[in-house]
């Protein structure tokens, strides 16, 4: 039934101008405002979107990753620009003083949106 429709993903937040200004302005994404609703647009050919909730609560989980070349390089640069990285002790994502979890697989640390919605940087 759906084979070859183009999907997209989207989330939530519970303020759609707080979080124009962190894509747009803080990480750079090109931003797209429509009907009251942001569309994201990354690279890839599929817009993200993200739209308005009133009674928005944040996944538990991550909702969107970014990859990188360099993680150690990109989290310097985010916390340059005032974002703030997750920590996360005593379990299996443990992450170092910087926020980088180092524990196996691809380097990786989280942050959050404005709405409390979890993203990270990835190594490729």
């Amino acid at each position: 039934m759906f084979e070859g429709v183009r999907a997209f993903s989207g989330f939530s937040v519970d303020d759609i101008e707080a979080a124009r200004t962190f894509y747009a302005e803080t990480l750079g994404v090109r931003v797209i405002q429509e009907n009251g609703m942001l569309f994201l647009n990354v690279a890839g050919g599929r817009d993200i979107l993200i739209y308005p909730k009133p009674n928005h609560v944040p996944a538990g989980y991550t909702v969107l990753n970014f990859p990188v070349t360099d993680v150690e390089r990109a989290v310097d640069e985010l916390i340059a620009r005032g974002v703030e990285f997750e920590h996360y002790e005593g379990t299996p994502i443990e992450t170092d003083a910087k926020g980088i979890h180092r524990g196996g697989g691809p380097l990786i640390a989280w942050f959050t949106d404005p709405a409390g919605n979890v993203l990270s940087v990835i190594q490729e």
